[in-house]
């Protein structure tokens, strides 16, 4: 107890940790807090704004402990030789914690995320921590024989699942042992009554971690839901828990029970805000994050007909013909990567379950709107955006505006004016890419959302800076999806690649991408099966 109350103990990571980039200050706080509950025996909920990289902090603390025990292992392993006990193993080489082989002793880490962030999450541990080895358990050909995951289990770092697979998968989950259980947007385990909560609640592990920018959602029992995965008891039974604090709280407004609970739950949540002047002094004016998602089954295989169709005429066309066509098929891709219904014109529903990229724009939306946050998406395709507009208009019941090609100016003018007012309700500003991508200032949103990408880094900045301008008070986070294994993430790597030749400039519009020969379109445009998760 005496610790837990003694902040003083928290100690500051190593420098040397083995990460691809640098951690901030606060976010070097966030790891070194982490360990400290873990060596108290203690779970906690790493509650801080979006944007500000939960996901660095949780892989830097895996890191952290990877390095410790090695090091750890390699004292034992001397104090054994020292002692004469370990003669016969003095030649053989041990797992380093830096290697890209597992430290032997250690069970993985399971990792549930959202459907939607599962590929997200893969891709940041081999961006920050490429010696961890990391594996999906989702799809149709997931390991499902007990024997064979153990085995698989044995030789990752990292398992990386979905809350659906957490309930369905519940007696092979069950079967291993884990170090550490993560949920990320542990708001999804706000309902104790749900099977999906149940099956996770009986996964066994050393320690647990919970990851939410929402941890009371709608009601006070969320909190209590994600404290119960975490510190099963310490806030009592759900009963009990209503009766003393809910009800007085939510009911009566009762504000010893409410400074009672805080003083509970203080030690054991972490929440940063993007407006805390030491955060705010820590970050960049602008944060830049690549979000990536998979292809659900109908996408994938849409984008496979496309492929198919398109390698066949490749043979038969030349010049301005098989410009075209590179052009069109560019185009009718980037829409199946958008949504399904974009792609088809058929009318059908618009729906997140069929689109994992719309369905992690939804979720991010929800949590921006919900903390008081204004926020800008841009799409280069009206028809997108006008159903962007009305999927969260009505799904989220927030303000939204809508801005393309063939808005008069009056109105143009009137909707920047209402947005921009400092007292009104936060809002959503959707801009088609061309009509919103110059000459007007939304400095009231402090996040940017590019649902496809505009494949020329100028043109996408000049649109972010809508926001990102003089007069803008806050921190810009700035958010681009790429679905993975598709031409989207080819492009992105293109673009990455040219950006750090010289920091040269990528032309001013689309056309280097007509000039590939045919081969190289191809594997350009080859969907990588493991982008399809279900």
């Amino acid at each position: 107890m005496a610790k837990l109350q003694d902040k003083s103990s928290l100690e500051p990571i190593s420098d040397e940790l083995n990460l691809q980039g640098n951690l901030r200050e606060y976010q070097k706080r966030g790891v070194a807090w982490l360990e400290y509950l873990e060596r108290l025996g203690l779970n906690g909920c790493l509650a801080d704004d979006m944007g500000l990289g939960k996901s660095v902090q949780v892989i830097a603390r895996l890191v952290q402990e990877r390095e410790s025990l090695a090091s750890e292992e390699e004292i034992g392993r001397w104090e054994d030789e020292r002692n004469g006990e370990n003669k016969g193993n003095k030649g053989e080489k041990r797992n380093r914690g830096d290697g890209k082989t597992r430290l032997s002793n250690v069970p993985p880490t399971l990792l549930i995320a959202p459907t939607s962030v599962v590929g997200n999450w893969q891709k940041e541990i081999a961006k920050f921590a490429p010696h961890l080895q990391s594996m999906i358990h989702h799809g149709s050909d997931r390991l499902q024989n007990p024997a064979e995951f153990k085995t698989a289990c044995q030789q990752h770092d990292v398992i990386i699942t979905s809350f659906t697979l957490a309930r369905k998968d519940e007696k092979l989950l069950h079967s291993v042992e884990w170090q550490r259980i993560v949920l990320d947007e542990a708001q999804n385990i706000k309902n104790p009554k749900a099977a999906q909560t149940k099956a996770i609640l009986k996964l066994s592990a050393k320690h647990r971690l919970a990851l939410t920018g929402t941890p009371v959602e709608n009601r006070l029992l969320d909190l209590w839901s994600i404290f119960n995965f975490l510190n099963p008891g310490y806030l009592g039974k759900e009963a009990q828990f209503r009766k003393s604090f809910e009800i007085p709280i939510q009911k009566d407004n009762n504000r010893i029970k409410s400074t009672t609970l805080k003083k509970l739950v203080e030690p054991l949540i972490l929440r940063r805000v993007k407006t805390d002047k030491s955060i705010i002094n820590d970050l960049p004016d602008k944060v830049e994050q690549k979000l990536y998602t998979n292809l659900t089954k109908e996408q994938a295989s849409l984008y496979e007909v496309v492929v198919k169709d398109v390698e066949e005429k490749l043979q038969t066309v030349e010049g301005i013909q098989r410009k075209g066509l590179i052009l069109s098929t560019l185009m009718k891709l980037k829409q199946i990567c958008n949504h399904p219904a974009q792609f088809l014109q058929d009318n059908s529903e618009f729906s997140t379950e069929r689109s994992h990229k719309l369905s992690r724009l939804v979720e991010m939306v929800d949590e921006a709107v919900s903390e008081g946050e204004s926020l800008l998406i841009f799409s280069q395709f009206t028809e997108v955006c006008e159903q962007v507009e009305k999927y969260i208009k009505h799904n989220l019941r927030c303000n939204t505006y809508y801005l393309h090609g063939g808005t008069s100016r009056p109105r143009r003018e009137k909707m920047i004016t209402e947005f921009q007012e400092p007292d009104t309700e936060a809002s959503v500003f959707i801009l088609s890419l061309k009509a919103g991508g110059v000459g007007i200032t939304l400095t009231k949103a402090n996040h940017v959302f590019h649902f496809d990408r505009w494949w020329n880094p100028a043109v996408e900045n000049q649109a972010t800076d809508r926001a990102f301008r003089i007069g803008q008070q806050k921190n810009v986070f700035v958010h681009k999806f790429v679905a993975i294994g598709t031409l989207e993430e080819k492009i992105d790597q293109m673009i990455e690649d040219k950006k750090k030749l010289a920091n040269a400039v990528v032309g001013n519009d689309e056309s280097w991408l007509t000039e590939l020969d045919n081969d190289a379109f191809k594997q350009l445009i080859a969907l990588n099966k493991n982008a399809i998760l279900e």
